[in-house]
């Protein structure tokens, strides 16, 4: 109780030293005002004090733009280590101390721990087509986004794309209000912006700032050219929309910089144009394809320009090239310096990568290169950049995914040596199955009492469904009931 009115006691404080700075500025100026006016002829008239330009109106724009963002919540399962110990039987100094019957104890597998997270969205497609990031949804088992107007939808994962860490999600829903979609390109550095998203679960929480900087590149993240902003984001605002003022989405906020885990002044957004064309690609193709050069490049400084007799300190220099690359094919080596890339110039070298990424593999594009003292004109053909594209499964099906396990038909052997001539084998469980208590390796035998015969019955029988079943499964030399929500 102490600490928390020690801290009321701080802000209201600070309220009263800023008020009271205030009152002195201004009684100052009115002196100084008045003594000027004292000692100057009534003839001559004292200029007008001019004010500044007033801070912008984010009400609008909140008001136009916020229904169309979005609150994701996902659960997934993942596996947790047992504590305990088994001894080895071989090993006289692990069980000295252990009773013979402990010894021949196998240690219980590891259970499937629910998780839960959340993060933010916004529908950019009025039949219900969201943009997220990768990095929230990723591994879920489900993924639910509500709107605000409280209404909530089991939304289905088209696609990911771990390279930009862009998702895109499809929920079963018409005449949705959407975002409108800028362009980052004509953004400058200084513009102000607006973030909506749910921090720390607080849906529709706004905050503002101003672009900090444009085309940064993080580690590890090479394709994107990040956005940063100093617009309040913390863990939960990642998969939310970046505005301008004209209430255009600009960004994807993503990623923040902080030794706290909090906001700390610095975050990060993928351009939405960046997030556009991955959505295009997972919609057209299922997955997104990102071009390849095959090079490791960095920053070209005075010392090493006057080294390579360049009138400039730029340009992206090439420390090493792949086998068998696009780059290799073109004839480019090590030390050379790429001045241009598809008609534009590159000053420095954390520009090509995100250009190289947005094309698609197999395009042939011209490059300026600076080689031994001369300029030389090649053109390359991209290569493609490693699969990262994570595509919703084959194998679950729009029926089968509301149940969510992957089965097989018995096999004759496995008739013969179960003595079970109806049924199909779990391989696979996740969502609503999962945590109902279904295991890979069960035999489900009927649905709702009625006998599964087939992979395709059982799709067929949780098509027809309501908001539950009732699953008789076969495990090891025991028969059981197991209800199973799947509304």
């Amino acid at each position: 109780m102490q600490a928390n009115n020690f801290k009321r006691s701080v802000i209201a404080l600070a309220v009263v030293g800023a008020f009271g700075i205030g009152a002195v500025t201004a009684e100052r100026a009115g002196t100084f005002n008045a003594a000027i006016a004292a000692n100057t002829p009534a003839t001559v008239a004292v200029a007008p004090v001019t004010t500044s330009a007033a801070l912008p109106d984010f009400a609008d724009l909140v008001a136009q733009q916020g229904p169309a963002v979005v609150q994701i919540s996902v659960t997934g399962t993942r596996k947790v280590a047992m504590r305990g110990f088994r001894g080895n039987p071989n090993d006289d100094d692990d069980n000295d101390m252990l009773p013979p019957w402990f010894r021949s104890i196998p240690m219980p597998k590891a259970p499937d721990t629910p998780t839960r997270g959340m993060g933010s969205g916004f529908i950019v497609g009025a039949d219900g087509i969201v943009l997220t990031n990768a990095h929230v949804v990723d591994g879920a088992d489900e993924v639910m986004v509500r709107l605000t107007d409280h209404r909530e939808f089991k939304a289905k994962v088209l696609g990911v794309d771990k390279t930009t860490d862009v998702a895109v999600l499809k929920i079963d829903a018409k005449n949705l209000p959407v975002v409108k979609i800028g362009d980052p390109e004509k953004t400058r550095v200084g513009e102000w912006v607006v973030a909506i998203g749910t921090p720390y679960g607080l849906d529709n929480t706004v905050t503002s700032g101003i672009v900090s900087a444009k085309s940064r590149s993080l580690p590890g993240d090479a394709a994107v050219p990040f956005i940063q902003t100093d617009a309040a984001v913390n863990p939960g605002n990642s998969g939310g929309p970046l505005f301008n003022l004209r209430g255009e989405v600009i960004g994807v906020n993503s990623q923040i910089f902080s030794r706290s885990g909090g906001f700390q002044g610095v975050a990060f957004a993928i351009p939405i144009d960046v997030a556009m064309n991955v959505k295009d690609q997972i919609q057209r193709h299922g997955k997104a394809q990102h071009g390849r050069l095959g090079v490791s490049i960095q920053d070209v400084n005075q010392a090493l320009a006057d080294n390579f007799g360049m009138k400039e300190a730029s340009g992206a220099l090439i420390g090493s090239v792949a086998k068998d690359s696009a780059a290799s094919k073109a004839g480019i080596e090590p030390g050379d310096v790429i001045l241009k890339f598809d008609g534009k110039t590159i000053s420095r070298s954390s520009e090509l990568p995100p250009m190289v990424a947005r094309l698609a593999p197999g395009s042939t594009v011209p490059m300026q290169v600076w080689h031994d003292g001369t300029v030389k004109n090649v053109n390359v053909t991209i290569g493609e950049l490693e699969d990262k594209t994570t595509v919703a499964s084959a194998k679950e099906s729009a029926d089968q995914g509301k149940l969510g396990v992957a089965v097989r038909a018995l096999s004759a052997e496995e008739k013969k040596s179960s003595g079970i001539n109806e049924g199909v084998v779990v391989e696979d469980v996740t969502g609503a199955a999962a945590r109902a208590g279904v295991k890979a390796g069960d035999v489900i035998v009927s649905v709702n009492r009625t006998t599964v015969k087939s992979p395709e019955q059982l799709k067929e029988l949780i098509g027809k469904a309501g908001k539950s079943v009732a699953l008789l499964v076969q495990r090891d030399d025991a028969r059981i009931f197991i209800p199973v929500t799947i509304g």
